[in-house]
């Protein structure tokens, strides 16, 4: 669902979301290559792996992979290794958003675009050189394990809005998390819910891009 208040020249920056708004994600495949290395089946972790504070200490850059990965030891009950459990961690990409590619080259040509990720060291070491293409668009990525701030709280908006050099109700921040929306729009941007591709389009076609 897209927000009202879009218009013709209603924005002077877009930033953009990256996990289920540019790149895919699929969190089965990553129980998948972990269930293979320990010899159980996916199932056995249904409900284990939950965004605790080791997630979001590894999304901040407060704890290294190590140290993450051993937490996912004991939540997960599987003995595993640190490279294993780095194979699975980086499974979870499954390509780009179907049509995403095309809007963001026709959005970039008119106004700037930024991406804004709640991400690890991994996952930005992976996606950086497996989508080259995609990512090209964006004139700058802020990522949480790099700014030490994580969506949906203030201070990473604020953060980012000071970065673009945009006041905040002249940026559309387009995101698959509701509570990321409703954080952003906290903070004076205007947000635009992403379901599917077509919601990316229609916030375009009603900011004349």
């Amino acid at each position: 669902m897209t927000a009202s208040r879009l218009s013709p020249a209603s924005a002077d920056a877009l930033l953009f979301d990256l996990g289920r708004v540019v790149l895919d994600i699929d969190f089965n495949k990553v129980m998948t290559v972990w269930a293979g290395h320990a010899g159980r089946a996916p199932a056995d972790f249904a409900g284990r792996f939950i965004v605790d504070d080791s997630y979001r200490h590894h999304e901040t850059g407060a704890i290294d992979d190590a140290d993450f990965f051993q937490n996912l030891r004991g939540s997960l009950g599987i003995d595993i290794s640190d490279a294993q459990f780095l194979e699975g961690w980086n499974a979870i990409f499954a390509g780009e958003i179907p049509g995403i590619a095309a809007l963001l080259a026709r959005a970039a040509r008119r106004i700037p675009l930024y991406a804004f990720s709640n991400t690890n060291p991994p996952h930005v070491a992976h996606f950086s050189k497996t989508y080259p293409g995609v990512l090209g668009h964006f004139r700058e990525i802020f990522l949480s394990s790099t700014i030490g701030l994580r969506k949906p709280d203030a201070a990473a908006y604020d953060h980012v809005v000071r970065a673009i050099g945009v006041p905040a109700q002249r940026i559309v921040f387009f995101d698959d998390s509701a509570d990321n929306i409703a954080g952003a729009r906290a903070r004076g941007l205007i947000g635009v819910h992403v379901t599917s591709t077509d919601d990316v389009a229609k916030a375009l076609a009603e900011l004349g891009i």
